[in-house]
Protein backbone atom coordinates (compact mmCIF):
# COMPACT_ATOMS: atom_id res chain seq x y z
CA UNK A 1 0.00 0.00 0.00
CA UNK A 2 1.06 3.92 -0.64
CA UNK A 3 0.65 6.61 1.86
CA UNK A 4 -2.48 8.33 2.12
CA UNK A 5 -2.88 12.02 2.86
CA UNK A 6 -5.31 10.43 5.40
CA UNK A 7 -2.19 8.96 6.91
CA UNK A 8 -0.44 12.05 8.02
CA UNK A 9 -2.51 12.53 11.30
CA UNK A 10 -2.01 9.10 12.29
CA UNK A 11 1.85 9.64 11.95
CA UNK A 12 1.52 12.60 14.00
CA UNK A 13 -0.90 10.99 16.33
CA UNK A 14 1.61 7.77 16.87
CA UNK A 15 4.37 10.15 17.38
CA UNK A 16 2.22 11.62 20.57
CA UNK A 17 1.61 8.48 21.80
CA UNK A 18 4.78 6.89 21.69
CA UNK A 19 6.34 10.65 23.79
CA UNK A 20 3.81 10.13 26.46
CA UNK A 21 4.98 6.71 27.23
CA UNK A 22 8.93 7.66 27.04
CA UNK A 23 10.33 8.47 30.41
CA UNK A 24 12.37 11.51 28.82
CA UNK A 25 12.87 14.83 29.77
CA UNK A 26 10.16 17.32 27.85
CA UNK A 27 12.87 18.90 26.62
CA UNK A 28 13.91 15.84 24.81
CA UNK A 29 10.37 14.99 23.66
CA UNK A 30 9.68 18.86 22.20
CA UNK A 31 13.22 18.13 20.08
CA UNK A 32 11.91 14.82 19.00
CA UNK A 33 8.37 15.90 18.18
CA UNK A 34 9.86 19.40 16.23
CA UNK A 35 12.28 16.87 14.06
CA UNK A 36 9.05 13.92 13.64
CA UNK A 37 7.09 17.19 12.13
CA UNK A 38 9.74 18.59 9.94
CA UNK A 39 10.33 14.42 8.92
CA UNK A 40 6.96 14.55 7.92
CA UNK A 41 7.12 17.70 6.05
CA UNK A 42 9.77 16.74 3.84
CA UNK A 43 9.06 12.87 3.38
CA UNK A 44 8.07 11.19 0.33
CA UNK A 45 4.72 10.35 -0.25
CA UNK A 46 4.66 8.08 -3.28
CA UNK A 47 7.27 5.35 -3.12
CA UNK A 48 6.68 3.37 0.64
CA UNK A 49 4.31 1.38 2.99
CA UNK A 50 2.70 3.13 5.81
CA UNK A 51 5.02 1.02 8.38
CA UNK A 52 7.99 2.36 6.60
CA UNK A 53 6.68 5.65 7.86
CA UNK A 54 6.58 4.76 10.90
CA UNK A 55 9.74 2.95 11.65
CA UNK A 56 11.22 6.42 10.53
CA UNK A 57 9.53 8.52 12.87
CA UNK A 58 10.15 5.79 15.97
CA UNK A 59 13.92 6.21 15.15
CA UNK A 60 13.80 10.14 15.41
CA UNK A 61 12.25 9.50 19.12
CA UNK A 62 14.20 6.49 20.31
CA UNK A 63 17.39 8.43 18.71
CA UNK A 64 16.18 11.74 20.88
CA UNK A 65 15.07 9.89 23.62
CA UNK A 66 17.86 8.05 24.23
CA UNK A 67 15.86 4.90 25.05
CA UNK A 68 15.88 1.92 22.56
CA UNK A 69 12.36 0.17 23.44
CA UNK A 70 9.98 2.40 24.68
CA UNK A 71 7.65 -0.06 24.65
CA UNK A 72 9.21 -2.55 27.19
CA UNK A 73 7.48 -2.66 30.20
CA UNK A 74 3.61 -2.46 27.90
CA UNK A 75 5.06 -5.56 26.21
CA UNK A 76 5.99 -7.58 28.88
CA UNK A 77 2.37 -6.17 30.83
CA UNK A 78 0.55 -7.26 27.75
CA UNK A 79 2.50 -10.58 27.64
CA UNK A 80 1.56 -11.80 31.35
CA UNK A 81 -1.88 -10.53 30.62
CA UNK A 82 -2.44 -13.06 27.62
CA UNK A 83 -0.74 -15.78 29.11
CA UNK A 84 -3.33 -15.64 32.26
CA UNK A 85 -6.37 -15.62 29.19
CA UNK A 86 -4.63 -18.70 27.88
CA UNK A 87 -5.96 -21.22 29.71
CA UNK A 88 -9.50 -19.75 29.09
CA UNK A 89 -9.14 -19.46 25.29
CA UNK A 90 -7.62 -22.82 25.31
CA UNK A 91 -11.08 -24.00 26.70
CA UNK A 92 -12.83 -22.25 24.01
CA UNK A 93 -11.23 -23.51 21.36
CA UNK A 94 -11.80 -26.92 22.94
CA UNK A 95 -14.99 -26.89 23.56
CA UNK A 96 -15.77 -25.24 19.89
CA UNK A 97 -17.72 -27.32 17.21
CA UNK A 98 -14.44 -26.26 14.97
CA UNK A 99 -11.48 -25.65 16.72
CA UNK A 100 -9.15 -24.34 14.58
CA UNK A 101 -11.97 -22.02 13.26
CA UNK A 102 -12.02 -20.84 16.46
CA UNK A 103 -8.39 -20.84 17.28
CA UNK A 104 -8.28 -18.52 13.40
CA UNK A 105 -10.73 -16.17 14.92
CA UNK A 106 -9.37 -15.63 18.58
CA UNK A 107 -5.51 -15.24 16.74
CA UNK A 108 -7.28 -12.05 14.92
CA UNK A 109 -8.84 -10.82 17.83
CA UNK A 110 -5.61 -10.60 19.92
CA UNK A 111 -4.75 -8.25 16.65
CA UNK A 112 -6.42 -5.36 19.39
CA UNK A 113 -3.27 -5.18 21.15
CA UNK A 114 -1.78 -2.52 18.64
CA UNK A 115 0.09 0.43 20.33
CA UNK A 116 0.70 1.96 16.87
CA UNK A 117 -2.93 3.42 16.24
CA UNK A 118 -3.83 4.55 20.02
CA UNK A 119 -2.20 5.54 23.04
CA UNK A 120 -3.14 2.82 25.24
CA UNK A 121 -5.04 -0.87 25.17
CA UNK A 122 -7.17 -1.46 27.75
CA UNK A 123 -7.88 -4.76 29.13
CA UNK A 124 -11.68 -4.76 28.00
CA UNK A 125 -11.02 -3.92 24.66
CA UNK A 126 -9.25 -7.18 24.31
CA UNK A 127 -12.04 -9.32 26.19
CA UNK A 128 -14.64 -7.31 23.65
CA UNK A 129 -12.19 -7.78 20.76
CA UNK A 130 -12.41 -11.84 21.72
CA UNK A 131 -16.65 -12.09 22.35
CA UNK A 132 -17.05 -10.01 18.50
CA UNK A 133 -14.42 -12.24 16.95
CA UNK A 134 -16.13 -15.68 18.19
CA UNK A 135 -19.37 -14.26 17.35
CA UNK A 136 -17.84 -13.50 13.59
CA UNK A 137 -18.70 -16.19 10.28
CA UNK A 138 -15.20 -16.69 8.47
CA UNK A 139 -15.26 -16.79 4.85
CA UNK A 140 -15.60 -20.76 4.31
CA UNK A 141 -14.39 -20.46 0.64
CA UNK A 142 -10.95 -18.59 2.60
CA UNK A 143 -10.94 -21.19 5.63
CA UNK A 144 -11.13 -24.45 3.57
CA UNK A 145 -8.55 -22.99 1.04
CA UNK A 146 -6.42 -22.40 3.89
CA UNK A 147 -6.41 -25.97 5.35
CA UNK A 148 -5.48 -27.10 1.80
CA UNK A 149 -2.85 -24.75 1.64
CA UNK A 150 -1.37 -25.67 5.18
CA UNK A 151 -1.91 -29.47 4.30
CA UNK A 152 0.29 -28.84 0.98
CA UNK A 153 3.12 -26.96 2.58
CA UNK A 154 5.92 -28.35 2.90
CA UNK A 155 7.37 -24.70 4.60
CA UNK A 156 5.27 -22.07 6.48
CA UNK A 157 6.59 -18.35 7.41
CA UNK A 158 4.07 -17.35 10.48
CA UNK A 159 4.68 -13.47 10.49
CA UNK A 160 3.86 -12.25 13.82
CA UNK A 161 2.99 -8.53 14.49
CA UNK A 162 2.62 -7.57 18.56
CA UNK A 163 3.55 -8.51 22.42
CA UNK A 164 0.91 -10.26 23.89
CA UNK A 165 -0.76 -10.61 20.20
CA UNK A 166 1.83 -13.72 19.62
CA UNK A 167 0.30 -15.39 22.63
CA UNK A 168 -3.05 -15.65 20.33
CA UNK A 169 -0.77 -16.85 17.70
CA UNK A 170 0.37 -19.66 19.57
CA UNK A 171 -3.05 -20.88 20.50
CA UNK A 172 -3.37 -21.35 16.42
CA UNK A 173 -0.22 -23.07 15.87
CA UNK A 174 -1.41 -25.31 18.64
CA UNK A 175 -3.51 -26.59 15.82
CA UNK A 176 -1.29 -26.27 12.75
CA UNK A 177 1.64 -28.72 11.72
CA UNK A 178 4.27 -26.86 13.81
CA UNK A 179 7.19 -28.53 12.64
CA UNK A 180 6.54 -26.97 9.44
CA UNK A 181 6.18 -23.54 10.64
CA UNK A 182 8.89 -20.96 11.15
CA UNK A 183 7.34 -17.88 13.33
CA UNK A 184 9.06 -14.46 12.58
CA UNK A 185 9.54 -12.02 14.74
CA UNK A 186 11.09 -7.77 14.31
CA UNK A 187 14.58 -7.78 14.57
CA UNK A 188 14.80 -4.59 17.03
CA UNK A 189 12.53 -2.78 19.18
CA UNK A 190 9.60 -0.87 17.11
CA UNK A 191 6.53 0.68 18.96
CA UNK A 192 5.11 -2.74 21.16
CA UNK A 193 5.83 -5.42 18.02
CA UNK A 194 6.82 -8.74 19.40
CA UNK A 195 11.10 -9.32 19.81
CA UNK A 196 12.58 -13.29 20.13
CA UNK A 197 12.52 -12.41 24.02
CA UNK A 198 8.37 -11.78 23.32
CA UNK A 199 8.15 -15.47 21.85
CA UNK A 200 10.49 -16.66 24.51
CA UNK A 201 8.52 -16.04 27.19
CA UNK A 202 4.62 -17.07 26.09
CA UNK A 203 6.19 -20.25 25.10
CA UNK A 204 6.26 -19.77 21.07
CA UNK A 205 9.99 -21.21 21.36
CA UNK A 206 8.77 -24.19 22.83
CA UNK A 207 6.80 -25.67 20.05
CA UNK A 208 8.09 -23.82 16.63
CA UNK A 209 11.45 -22.32 15.46
CA UNK A 210 11.32 -18.44 15.65
CA UNK A 211 13.67 -16.04 13.87
CA UNK A 212 13.70 -12.17 13.41
CA UNK A 213 13.69 -10.49 9.96
CA UNK A 214 16.12 -8.56 10.86
CA UNK A 215 14.64 -5.11 11.12
CA UNK A 216 12.49 -2.98 12.91
CA UNK A 217 9.91 -1.47 10.00
CA UNK A 218 6.73 -2.27 11.90
CA UNK A 219 5.34 -4.53 9.06
CA UNK A 220 7.32 -6.72 6.96
CA UNK A 221 9.50 -4.20 4.43
CA UNK A 222 11.48 -6.71 2.55
CA UNK A 223 13.73 -4.36 1.16
CA UNK A 224 14.57 -3.50 4.68
CA UNK A 225 14.77 -7.01 6.07
CA UNK A 226 18.16 -9.43 6.32
CA UNK A 227 18.91 -11.56 3.62
CA UNK A 228 18.49 -14.44 5.53
CA UNK A 229 14.75 -13.82 6.23
CA UNK A 230 14.44 -12.74 2.49
CA UNK A 231 16.08 -16.26 1.54
CA UNK A 232 13.11 -18.32 3.81
CA UNK A 233 10.14 -15.82 2.65
CA UNK A 234 11.06 -16.77 -0.84
CA UNK A 235 11.36 -20.99 -0.25
CA UNK A 236 7.92 -20.53 1.96
CA UNK A 237 5.10 -22.55 0.61
CA UNK A 238 2.98 -20.23 2.92
CA UNK A 239 3.29 -17.21 4.64
CA UNK A 240 0.61 -16.49 7.31
CA UNK A 241 0.54 -12.84 7.60
CA UNK A 242 -0.69 -11.31 11.01
CA UNK A 243 -1.41 -7.49 11.37
CA UNK A 244 -1.90 -4.76 9.81
CA UNK A 245 1.42 -3.55 9.39
CA UNK A 246 2.12 -6.52 7.94
CA UNK A 247 -0.98 -6.38 5.24
CA UNK A 248 0.08 -2.48 4.67
CA UNK A 249 3.68 -3.93 3.65
CA UNK A 250 3.02 -7.42 2.10
CA UNK A 251 -0.30 -6.42 -0.29
CA UNK A 252 0.82 -6.64 -3.25
CA UNK A 253 3.69 -9.27 -2.97
CA UNK A 254 3.08 -12.05 -5.22
CA UNK A 255 3.21 -15.28 -2.94
CA UNK A 256 0.60 -17.19 -1.34
CA UNK A 257 0.12 -15.04 1.36
CA UNK A 258 -3.26 -15.20 3.94
CA UNK A 259 -3.92 -12.30 6.12
CA UNK A 260 -5.43 -12.21 9.01
CA UNK A 261 -5.43 -9.01 11.17
CA UNK A 262 -8.19 -6.22 12.95
CA UNK A 263 -8.65 -3.14 9.93
CA UNK A 264 -7.68 -0.17 12.68
CA UNK A 265 -7.70 2.72 10.41
CA UNK A 266 -10.50 4.27 7.16
CA UNK A 267 -7.79 4.12 4.70
CA UNK A 268 -7.17 0.58 4.82
CA UNK A 269 -10.63 0.06 5.60
CA UNK A 270 -11.84 2.02 2.53
CA UNK A 271 -8.80 0.02 0.77
CA UNK A 272 -10.08 -3.31 1.20
CA UNK A 273 -13.92 -1.77 1.46
CA UNK A 274 -14.57 -2.76 4.90
CA UNK A 275 -15.32 -1.06 8.15
CA UNK A 276 -13.18 -0.20 10.87
CA UNK A 277 -12.70 -2.95 13.56
CA UNK A 278 -13.45 -5.55 10.62
CA UNK A 279 -11.95 -8.62 11.56
CA UNK A 280 -10.41 -10.20 8.18
CA UNK A 281 -9.17 -13.48 7.24
CA UNK A 282 -7.85 -12.83 3.04
CA UNK A 283 -6.95 -15.25 1.05
CA UNK A 284 -4.19 -14.90 -1.85
CA UNK A 285 -7.31 -15.13 -4.91
CA UNK A 286 -9.05 -12.36 -2.95
CA UNK A 287 -6.26 -10.38 -2.67
CA UNK A 288 -5.33 -10.69 -6.27
CA UNK A 289 -8.98 -9.71 -7.33
CA UNK A 290 -8.86 -6.73 -4.96
CA UNK A 291 -5.32 -6.13 -6.86
CA UNK A 292 -6.79 -6.33 -10.42
CA UNK A 293 -10.07 -3.73 -9.04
Amino acid sequence: MKISLNCIPCFIKQALNTLEVVKAPAQSKEQALRKVLHFCGEMDLSSVPPPTIGKSIQTIIQNESKIDDPYQEVKKEFNLFALQLYPELQKKINQSKDPLETAIKLAIAGNIIDFGVQAYVQKHQVHASIDSALDHKLDKSVFHNFCRQVEKAKRILYLGDNAGEILFDRLLIEFLPSQKIIFVVRGKPILNDALFEDADLTGLTDIVSVIDNGDNTPGTYLKSCSQSFIDLFEKADLIISKGQGNFETLNEVKKNIFFLFKAKCQVVADYIGCEVGSILFLSPEKMKKRILE
